[in-house]
């Protein structure tokens, strides 16, 4: 199983029309039928540069799904973020391979 991950740092002045945007963003990466799921978080920590940090974590059915995310739909999806919010954001992608997962019940 793998993630993409894209990590994006939103100018303040921008902030509310971003998150409203990549709420409904989100949903429309999930529709291409390469991931299973998303998950949008903060991440907890003051930038120099000034602005917020999110995290979304698309979590992929395989390397094939991935991939064909790249070739099919990745270009398009990323140009609406760029043309939107241009200067404004400032985002880059990275890629998990998830090895273990573990979880607790707790009675």
């Amino acid at each position: 199983m793998y993630i993409y991950n894209v990590t994006v740092n939103i100018d303040d002045s921008a902030h509310d029309e971003w998150l409203i945007w990549i709420k409904q963003h989100i949903p429309t990466v999930l529709a291409t039928g390469k991931f299973e799921k998303a998950t949008l978080t903060k991440v907890l920590v003051d930038e120099e540069m000034g602005g917020q940090t999110y995290s979304i974590q698309y979590k992929s059915y395989s390397r094939e799904a991935l991939d064909a995310y790249y070739k099919e739909d990745a270009d398009n999806l990323r140009n609406e973020g760029l043309k939107k919010f241009a200067d404004k954001m400032l985002a880059f992608r990275t890629e998990l391979q998830i090895v273990d997962e573990y979880s607790v019940t707790f009675k």
